[in-house]
């Protein structure tokens, strides 16, 4: 074995420089080529991205009081986004007396908010002065054209103009910010004041 190799590196000594040249590089090749197709497949980077962007694609959740007239008056959650209607509905939905139509019932909901659904009836006091119209306090954030109506001093003029604010502002933040609305002043805020809410 000894002699067949010494004999084989003495043939190789006897090939010129460029044949020699030209076999390093083909053994080069063929080792690079092996460990190539030899090694094991590399794994996949993990995504941290994608993960990322589906944490922050979950839906924000809101926590609402649903009271009044509804099978299961209490604290809900509703995604973000959601409206007045979708909430009542998480609340196990109205009650055959609820006076839906008191309510803005598109009205976009938000996170603490308490929506009060009244019976028939309970919007607007029968008879009675400015005074005596409202029985209980308004929501100012959920109430409709003829619930704003019932309250002292408001005519449908402005009944339009406190829902045109809220849609606008996204609703009122406190009772106090409804002096915003055009046609509101001090003084009728205080004739207001104790049959309001948000």
């Amino acid at each position: 074995m000894l002699a067949k190799l010494t004999r084989y590196l003495e043939k190789l000594n006897k090939l010129p420089y460029w044949q020699l040249g030209l076999l390093g590089i083909l053994a080069l090749c063929v080792a690079v080529g092996g460990y190539l197709i030899l090694r094991p497949p590399a794994r996949p980077a993990p995504d941290f991205h994608a993960k990322q962007e589906e944490v922050c694609e979950e839906p924000r959740q809101l926590t609402v009081h649903v009271a009044g007239a509804v099978s299961h008056p209490g604290v809900v959650c509703i995604k973000e986004g959601e409206r007045v209607i979708d909430a009542i509905e998480a609340a196990g939905g109205p009650l055959p007396e609820a006076d839906l139509n008191a309510l803005n019932l598109a009205q976009p909901a938000q996170d603490g908010q308490r929506i009060s659904v009244p019976r028939q009836g309970e919007a607007a006091a029968e008879g009675g002065g400015d005074g005596e119209k409202q029985g209980r306090r308004v929501n100012i954030n959920l109430a409709g054209q003829a619930e704003l109506e019932a309250l002292p001093g408001i005519g449908p003029a402005l009944a339009e103009r406190i829902i045109a604010y809220r849609e606008k502002k996204g609703g009122f933040k406190n009772v106090d910010e409804l002096k915003q609305v055009s046609g509101i002043g001090e003084k009728k805020f205080e004739e207001l004041r104790d049959y309001i809410e948000v």
